[in-house]
């Protein structure tokens, strides 16, 4: 650990987010691959399939959000400590983060298929949508705990300093998914059930994986005996892990309120914009696994007060994500109709998801400086400042946005929806990031 210490707070900043980020994007990129595969292959059933499978990924985002929650709350709180030299303290988060979020996801489980079907038509199901999501959400719950044990243990690892181990459970899992799909989905004629099994098999082999990983040396070890009741690990659970609550919970509701008004245009809108919210995310994916890159560097070099080091690895990962989100929105500007149809070859699919796809990455490249931001203000504890940028893209400006404009503009309104959000929710970033530097300039005095 004391090798690790030196190598995120003295090594070359671009070294040390590189080593830390490239597994962590790989892990990043291959959780956004088995949902894309889901949605591919699923789109090979039916229109209605598509839109079930994008209906329930607001479930499964919820889910997600969770893990992150007790995972970042925890491995924010693991990184910092580890930074001041306080192993005992990180121990014990360790073995307490992970069983708080194994009895949160099987109370969640439990109560998502007591009221399955309730939950279905809220979250924009129309008559002939809600067999195909009763189906795909009755198995897709079955690997609740799986999911969220795995993402709670990969971002500890990762917050670790661990970022090879934590990918290794997230690979294996992606990896079975994707082979199983096809499978089930035409060779034993499961169809989205299919799709859901192959995911809950997956989850279950992933968190099995990181597990065995979990023993290696020098990363922390788990144990029934380090967990604590106390009020301060929960609460830097809750000030750690709300900003994830913020960003994916809110992202969680932001699918549920864009399915719910894109089903007034039919099941084409709902699966059109299924498809275009996949692909975002994937491309996504990898800004994500950049900055859970920078994340440990981050809570290292905050816990060691090496500020001018925490803003040095902020300005490079902002800089490489947004060359790489260039490129993309230019590729996918240019070739939207391509990127639509191969996921649904429908033409009133691909006539909605054409000008949704292209509206969205206009805008799409200053999502890299948003999401750093984020990051570096969840990991450095400031809560308030990370709540607000976490909710702003997904949530706070998204959800009124998708109630207003497509009011005033019809189904243009849901097409610019995520666009106008993402850039007020720039001009809101810019003045915290200002703010919270200078913070750091004072503390260097």
């Amino acid at each position: 650990m004391n090798e690790k210490y030196q190598f995120l707070t003295h090594a070359p900043v671009h070294r040390v987010i590189g080593a830390m980020a490239i597994p962590t994007i790989i892990s990043m990129l291959l959780t956004s691959v088995y949902n894309l595969v889901d949605t591919f292959f699923v789109g090979q059933i039916d229109t209605q399939s598509t839109a079930a499978v994008g209906i329930v990924f607001s479930v499964m985002f919820f889910i997600q959000a969770f893990s992150f929650f007790f995972g970042n709350g925890s491995g924010n709180y693991i990184s910092r400590q580890l930074g001041a030299q306080k192993t005992e303290d990180a121990e014990t988060m360790a073995s307490t983060g992970l069983f708080y979020t194994l009895a949160f996801s099987i109370l969640t489980m439990l109560l998502v298929l007591l009221f399955l079907e309730p939950i279905s038509i809220l979250l924009g199901s129309t008559p002939t949508i809600l067999p195909y999501t009763r189906q795909y959400l009755d198995i897709s719950l079955l690997g609740t705990p799986f999911i969220m044990g795995t993402f709670c243990i990969n971002n500890q690892m990762r917050f670790q300093g661990f970022a090879k181990y934590s990918v290794y459970g997230v690979v294996g899992g992606s990896i079975i998914n994707c082979l199983l799909d096809p499978l089930f989905i035409f060779g034993f004629s499961m169809g989205v059930g299919g799709a859901a099994l192959a995911s809950v098999v997956g989850q279950f082999c992933g968190f099995v994986i990181l597990l065995v990983m979990s023993r290696k040396e020098g990363v922390i070890h788990y144990s029934y005996r380090k967990i604590s009741f106390e009020g301060r690990f929960v609460k830097e659970i809750i000030a750690g892990g709300t900003p994830s609550i913020s960003r994916q919970g809110l992202a969680s509701l932001s699918t549920i309120a864009l399915n719910s008004v894109a089903g007034n245009y039919g099941d084409a809108a709902i699966a059109a914009m299924s498809i275009v919210t996949r692909i975002g995310m994937f491309i996504f994916s990898v800004i994500i696994g950049l900055g859970q890159g920078f994340q440990p560097m981050c809570g290292f070099c905050y816990g060691a007060k090496l500020y001018d080091r925490v803003k040095a690895g902020f300005w490079f990962a902002t800089k490489i994500g947004t060359v790489f989100l260039l490129f993309w929105s230019a590729i996918l500007i240019v070739f939207s109709k391509e990127a639509i149809a191969l996921f649904r070859n429908d033409p009133d699919v691909i006539a909605i998801g054409i000008p949704a796809l292209r509206y969205q990455m206009i805008v799409f490249p200053a999502c890299s400086f948003m999401l750093m931001a984020n990051m570096m203000m969840q990991t450095c504890r400031k809560t308030i400042r990370a709540n607000i940028l976490a909710a702003s893209r997904q949530g706070l400006f998204f959800i009124p946005l998708i109630i207003i404009l497509p009011h005033c503009f019809g189904l243009l309104g849901v097409e610019i929806c995520q666009a106008v959000s993402d850039l007020i929710s720039l001009v809101v970033t810019i003045p915290i990031v200002w703010t919270a530097f200078k913070e750091m300039n004072n503390f260097n005095r």
